[in-house]
């Protein structure tokens, strides 16, 4: 099992974190009544962060597979991140 690495997991919590504010100020739009197509530009855009934080932890899942593991089983690693990846779009 892979686990982010000191400066990855600072960056996957402060984007993390964003997006969190990105979450409140879509639930604070719905209050004041915002228009749908301001609201599901907003969510799209917090989706799409979400996406890039998936992305930014399974490749610390592909090194570490690759630096650590015997062929076979960064092999096996990979495909499951290839499969994680295929869900993420």
């Amino acid at each position: 099992m892979a686990t982010l690495p000191e400066k990855a997991e600072t960056d996957v919590q402060l984007r993390l974190r964003r997006i969190e504010g990105q979450i409140r100020g879509i639930i604070g739009m719905l209050a004041d009544g915002k228009s749908c197509e301001q609201v599901v530009t907003q969510i799209l855009a917090a989706r799409a962060a979400m996406d890039g934080v998936a992305v930014e932890v399974l490749k610390c899942q592909v090194v570490e597979a690759l630096a650590e593991q015997s062929p076979d089983v960064a092999r096996e690693a990979v495909l499951r991140v290839i499969t994680l990846l295929n869900r993420v779009q």
